[in-house]
């Protein structure tokens, strides 16, 4: 009877233990992706979870998901640097065709400055107008050229209101008129408050500092400085500058352009001061005097290119600028409201520059201009766009080849003359 009683209890507990794993059974099978939650031995492969339902899945749906996923960001990371690649290849090209526009530019306006040089200038004809021998190697060797009725003279009087001859040796061989003083719209100028016209042809203005110099240009060979002359009337927030000095530096040497500083402007007095190397240079008051000197393979030639206050200064191979001394006049004065003191005309520089052998890493406020990778920051189709720079193109004085950014470094000047 004891035993019966010990089996009847070994059952029911066995029993028990069935039902608890069959309500487990159906309590795990509910988090599968089954038949509504109770587990289907046959759907197993569509379920989320692995072999103990608690997994996320991965069915044929989700991989085709996951493989399209994959193509389209392939597809979407090779475009990407398809375009990259076409974008940097018409950089590149431009680049290059820029390069090139600019050293052809280059070496025309180089062959066009040392034209003036390569001729013999003849007997003018009975009409008055002057004629030259071209003796450059090439297509003009030999050729003589004559003035047209237009300007038959290369240095003419009142030149003011007359353009001059200008005979051309290169290859072109011809003899054009022009105007012999500085167009303040033209590639390379700097005139006004200080207004530029880059060598890309766009307009800008930089103000500096009342006191102020800065590099316009600085290269391997050259660097040209400005000294700014301003005021600041009560009230306004920055200075009205101009470029009162410029100092050429090349080699060795300093050519020193100066407008003087003149009470009350008188047309016939000459307002400028020139100086190389220290030493005054002095023009006969001749509407065709010059000055030349030889220095190793430079020749530079300052000549007036009007009865008072304008000059052409050449630096061969280097630079040629067209400089006219201007003050600023009572109307000028009354319409910007620049409220210039009674005792100062404010003589000041208007510059044409003309560069004859710029490097494409070229600095300076104007030089930068000329680089071929250059891209202007001035805004476009604002009246006065500015640029900026003063921190990277200020120099300690005129006279100083420093700045942040400047390239020029003056040669040492030999001692074997002095042993």
């Amino acid at each position: 009877m004891e035993h019966m009683r010990k089996s009847y209890v070994l059952v029911a507990l066995f029993a028990l233990l069935l039902l608890t794993d069959v309500v487990i059974a159906t309590s795990d099978g509910g988090k599968g992706n089954g038949n509504n939650g109770q587990g289907n031995e046959g759907q197993v492969a569509k379920g989320k979870g692995g072999d103990d339902g608690k997994g996320k899945g991965n069915g044929p749906k989700d991989k085709e998901k996951k493989d399209k996923k994959e193509k389209d960001e392939k597809e979407k990371k090779a475009k990407k640097e398809k375009d990259k690649k076409e974008k940097e290849e018409k950089e590149k090209k431009e680049k290059e065709k820029k390069d090139k526009e600019r050293k052809e530019k280059e070496k025309k306006d180089k062959e066009q400055s040392e034209a003036a040089a390569r001729y013999r200038v003849l007997s003018p004809l009975r009409t008055g107008q002057e004629q030259a021998m071209c003796q450059a190697q090439g297509a003009c060797y030999y050729k003589t050229l004559v003035c047209p009725g237009e300007c038959p003279k290369r240095k003419p009087t009142k030149n003011r209101n007359t353009k001059g001859c200008f005979i051309d040796c290169t290859s072109k061989c011809e003899a054009t008129c022009r105007w012999r003083k500085p167009n303040c719209n033209g590639y390379g100028s700097l005139c006004y408050d200080p207004r530029f016209v880059g060598g890309d042809g766009r307009m800008f203005y930089f103000h500096g500092s009342k006191g102020g110099n800065f590099a316009i240009v600085s290269d391997n060979n050259l660097q040209i400085n400005a000294h700014f002359i301003g005021t600041r009337p009560v009230g306004r927030t920055r200075d009205f500058t101009w470029v009162q000095a410029l100092n050429v530096m090349f080699e060795t040497h300093k050519l020193v352009i100066t407008a003087n500083r003149v009470t009350q402007w008188d047309e016939n007095s000459d307002a400028f001061t020139l100086r190389f190397n220290e030493e005054l240079i002095t023009l006969p008051e001749d509407e065709q005097s010059e000055w030349r000197v030889i220095s190793g393979q430079r020749e530079i030639v300052i000549e007036r290119t009007d009865e008072r206050n304008s000059v052409r200064v050449l630096v061969s191979g280097l630079v040629q600028m067209d400089i006219r001394v201007r003050p600023i006049g009572k109307e000028e004065n009354r319409v910007h409201n620049y409220q210039l003191p009674q005792d100062d005309a404010f003589a000041h520089l208007e510059t044409q520059f003309k560069f004859l052998d710029l490097s494409e890493l070229v600095e300076g406020v104007l030089g930068k201009t000329y680089r071929a990778d250059y891209v202007s920051s001035a805004k476009i189709g604002v009246p006065m766009p500015v640029v900026g720079g003063e921190d990277k193109y200020q120099t300690p004085s005129l006279f100083s080849p420093t700045c942040r950014l400047c390239r020029f470094k003056p040669q040492e000047k030999s001692l074997s003359a002095d042993i």
